[in-house]
């Protein structure tokens, strides 16, 4: 009789739980990605995603609750090279050179792709002979970049990883990912440019208060906002004004132009008309992410 198999989830957490004092930076937080997914973690500061990511990692173990990388526990993934890492407070050696750390990495895995390669496909071959100690603030992200994909991971754990990059640095490094996530690889990043979540993400996973607030598509979570974006030039409003318009949920005013977030677009707009008949350029666009991010999180916070 023949068995079937069942793939393990590349990332499995379950009641997962850390305390520091009484602050509960994680508090009881399930969540399941699929091998392929590329997952933005999203949150507020001091939201828990960055000590879910350590503990997806092993850096920290929880006070509650398991995790587990393809079905391992986060200790044998890093051991067997399944986990490739890039964290926002990773350091270099500063007295090796860029070529002399990623092959001390890569001496440390079993079965690490070529180092020329990791460097190339990070964007960093023309950095190798550069020491450590002398890489600005984007360049080192590129390096730890080569020295997460050098294990050949099955998962890519990435904490904010454009921190320090321009615009031009930005799009090369999710140029290069876009790339390596045709491959399969399963990857979850935490950032704080939304913009970066709505192009590359598959799924978005909202974080508030050391729970899952939102997770799904972008046009999922955006749905859950719910509401529209009216935009306009308003030479005479003002915010006060503005944010007294029936159905509004937020407001900004600036050098003119009025964005306004409505619960009923149509609602706020005939008002506005009424009350500002000289209202023109008028726009009227579903919700971004960014929108979305604001409502969940001012909801999760209110509920709390």
């Amino acid at each position: 009789m023949s068995e079937t198999t069942t793939t393990p989830a590349a990332v499995a957490l379950r009641g997962l739980r850390k305390h520091y004092g009484a602050v509960a930076a994680v508090d009881g937080i399930d969540l399941e990605i699929r091998p392929g997914e590329v997952v933005a973690l999203l949150g507020p500061n001091g939201a828990g995603k960055s000590t879910a990511i350590d503990m997806i990692l092993g850096l920290t173990t929880p006070d509650a609750g398991r995790v587990r990388v393809f079905g391992r526990t986060p200790a044998d993934a890093a051991r067997e090279g399944v986990i490739g890492a890039m964290l926002q407070n990773g350091t270099l050696l500063d007295d090796l050179t860029v070529l002399e750390t990623v092959r001390l990495v890569a001496s440390l895995h079993k079965r690490p792709i070529p180092v020329e390669r990791a460097l190339r496909r990070a964007g960093a071959e023309d950095l190798a002979g550069r020491r450590a100690g002398r890489l600005s603030g984007g360049q080192s992200q590129r390096v730890r970049f080569a020295v997460a994909l050098v294990s050949d991971p099955d998962l890519l754990v990435l904490d904010e990883p454009t921190a320090a990059m321009d615009p031009a640095t930005r799009r090369d490094f999710w140029k290069a990912m876009y790339e390596d996530t045709t491959t399969g690889r399963t990857v979850l990043f935490a950032t704080h440019y939304l913009e970066e979540a709505e192009e590359y993400a598959d799924r978005v996973v909202l974080v508030t208060g050391g729970r899952v607030a939102a997770d799904g598509s972008v046009a999922e979570i955006r749905a859950l906002a719910g509401g529209r974006v009216i935009r306009a030039a308003l030479p005479d409003a003002g915010e006060a004004a503005l944010r007294s318009l029936p159905a509004v949920t937020g407001c900004e005013f600036r050098d003119g132009r009025a964005e306004i977030a409505s619960a009923d677009s149509d609602a706020t707009l005939r008002a506005l008309l009424h009350r500002f008949p000289a209202a023109r350029d008028i726009e009227i666009t579903a919700a971004g992410l960014e929108s979305a991010f604001l409502a969940l999180t001012a909801e999760t916070e209110t509920a709390r």
